[in-house]
C-alpha cells in the first residue's frame, strides 16, 4: 500500500493509519505497521519509530492535513508531538478487512490457548488440546471482543464454557505455615479458600498442604500476612496441580 502526500509529496508507504473523532472533526496520523501496538504495549518506546511523519491528517489517503486552529480547538494545544501521543494512545486503528479477519482468528486461537493452559477436565484432571477448547468455544459462538486483553476474554470463556462442558481452573498446590499460636483460629478463617487439604502437620507450627483455586491465591496470602503478622508464609508448590498422559 502506497500513499501520496500532495501537500508535500511524501510518499508513504507500508501505512498504518490510527484515527481519532474529536469536537466533530477527524484526526489521522500515519505510523508503521506493527509499531502501534508494540507502542501500545511499552514495547517500543521511541515514538519516532512509530510515527512516519508527525503531520497530522484528516485524511491520510488524500493526503489532507488537518487546520492548526482545528487541532487547538481539539487538544488544547498545536504541539504535534503531544496530539500525535494522544491520538497513538485513544485513536482506532484503521486496518482492512482482511487483516481485522486474520487479528480476530490470531486473538480466538490466543484466548483459546490460554484456556486450555488454565484449566483442566475435572473429572481427569487432565487439560484439553487447544482445538478442543476453539471448537467448545465456535459452539457457544463466542466472538472477539478487539478492545479488550487476552487473558480478560480468557477468564470470560472459562465462566460460559463451564454450562456446556466439564471445565474448572486447575488449582494450585500450596503449603501454608501457620504459627501454633494461632494456627487453629486462621486455619478457620482460611477454610472457605481452600479447595482440599492434602496433610496437616503438627511440630512446632501447623503446615498445611492444599489445592486452592488461582483466584483465591490473593486473598490467602493476604490472611497469612494480616493474621500472622509476617511469622506466617505460604509457599508455591505446584502452579497447576494436573495429571498428565502418562500419569
Amino acid at each position: 500500500m502506497s500513499i501520496f502526500t500532495p501537500t508535500n509529496q511524501v510518499k508513504l508507504t507500508n501505512v498504518a493509519v490510527v484515527r481519532l473523532k474529536s469536537c466533530g472533526k477527524r484526526f489521522e496520523i500515519a505510523c508503521y505497521k506493527n509499531k502501534v501496538m508494540s507502542w501500545r504495549n511499552n514495547v517500543e518506546k521511541d515514538l519516532d519509530e512509530v510515527l512516519q511523519t508527525d503531520t497530522i491528517f484528516t485524511n491520510v489517503s488524500k493526503g489532507q492535513v488537518a487546520k492548526n486552529e482545528d487541532l487547538k480547538k481539539a487538544f488544547g494545544t498545536e504541539n504535534k508531538t503531544e496530539i500525535c501521543t494522544k491520538i497513538l494512545s485513544k485513536g482506532e486503528l484503521q486496518v482492512s478487512e482482511k487483516e481485522r479477519n486474520q487479528q480476530l482468528e490470531s486473538s480466538f486461537r490466543e484466548i483459546a490457548t490460554v484456556v486450555a493452559d488454565k484449566c483442566v477436565n475435572p473429572e481427569t484432571k487432565r487439560p484439553y488440546p487447544v482445538g478442543v477448547i476453539e471448537r467448545a468455544m465456535k459452539d457457544i459462538h463466542y466472538s472477539v471482543i478487539p478492545t479488550r486483553s487476552t487473558k480478560q476474554q480468557a477468564l470470560e470463556v472459562i465462566r460460559q464454557l463451564k454450562e456446556t462442558m466439564p471445565i474448572e481452573r486447575a488449582q494450585m498446590r500450596l503449603k501454608l505455615i501457620l504459627p501454633s499460636k494461632d494456627a487453629k483460629r486462621i486455619k478457620e478463617k482460611l477454610k472457605p479458600l481452600l479447595s482440599t487439604i492434602d496433610s496437616e502437620d503438627w511440630d512446632m507450627d501447623l503446615e498445611i498442604v492444599c489445592l486452592v483455586d488461582p483466584g483465591s491465591y490473593r486473598d490467602i496470602d493476604e490472611v497469612i500476612r494480616v493474621e500472622t503478622k509476617g511469622r506466617g508464609s505460604l509457599e508455591v508448590l505446584n502452579l497447576k496441580d494436573i495429571h498428565d498422559a502418562d500419569g
